[in-house]
């Protein structure tokens, strides 16, 4: 059993009643966006609350808005914001991101999205619809995301590799286009198995990204199992101990 939280150097995480626990994905999320002249920032899918607080850490100007559907989450995303050092700048909206409006705009849209889109359906339905794009796929992101961004703004998510061809498809068909991508490995040698990708929002006559696509690629453990140097800095002023 896992524990009920999970302690960072300026917060605490409580995730018992959340689908999904505090795991890599989420903090390579929320160590990865980027950040200069970011002042609003929304996180779509905000389960426990990790990649809001740790963008609250980073960004000590940020207003933050963390969308999330679950009930149970919602509630513990919410007690989590409340207990932080940053409680008056991270709001929780407990609702349907396809649902939300916001008259003012956003500067920074980050997820770590439902997916394995093809995978067999947890049984647990709290699990499936966390892991799972049944009720937000990526088509519906990007195109609700065209709704709340600022021009110039960035939408960032991290995905599985085996899904980067049907993520850059649906992100096209709404007129994102990848601008950094950072291609994430467990261990020197093994195959990449999750992508940080930043997208640039273009217009309705943009045919393609301008641009060329800067690409990175950052491997989390050494091959004797140790963690890297290039993840403990990217993670220092979060974890207390790695």
């Amino acid at each position: 059993m896992s524990n009920a939280y999970f302690q960072f150097k300026q917060f605490t995480i409580w995730h018992d009643r959340c689908a999904m626990k505090v795991g890599t994905d989420g903090v390579l999320a929320g160590a990865l966006a980027p950040i200069i002249g970011v002042q609003r920032i929304l996180d779509v899918g905000t389960g426990s609350g990790l990649i809001a607080l740790m963008l609250a850490q980073r960004c000590p100007e940020a207003q933050i808005i963390a969308i999330e559907i679950d009930d149970d989450a919602a509630t513990q995303a919410a007690n989590n914001f409340s207990s932080s050092n940053w409680s008056e700048r991270i709001h929780l909206v407990h609702g349907d991101f396809n649902d939300y409006a916001s008259e003012t705009k956003f500067d920074l849209i980050v997820s770590n999205p439902p997916y394995f889109t093809d995978a067999l359906r947890n049984p647990d339905l709290q699990r499936s619809v966390a892991r799972h794009n049944e009720t937000l796929n990526y088509y519906q992101l990007f195109h609700h995301a065209r709704q709340l961004l600022n021009i110039g703004g960035d939408c960032c998510l991290i995905i599985p590799a085996e899904a980067e061809s049907y993520v850059n498809e649906n992100a096209y068909q709404n007129h994102f286009f990848p601008k950094k991508v950072i291609r994430i490995y467990t261990k020197i040698g093994k195959p990449c198995r999750r992508i940080f990708v930043t997208y640039w929002m273009g217009n309705e006559y943009d045919l393609s990204y301008p641009y060329l696509c800067e690409e990175q690629s950052l491997c989390l453990m050494n091959a004797d199992g140790s963690y890297s140097t290039e993840y403990k800095q990217l993670t220092d002023e979060f974890y207390i101990k790695l």
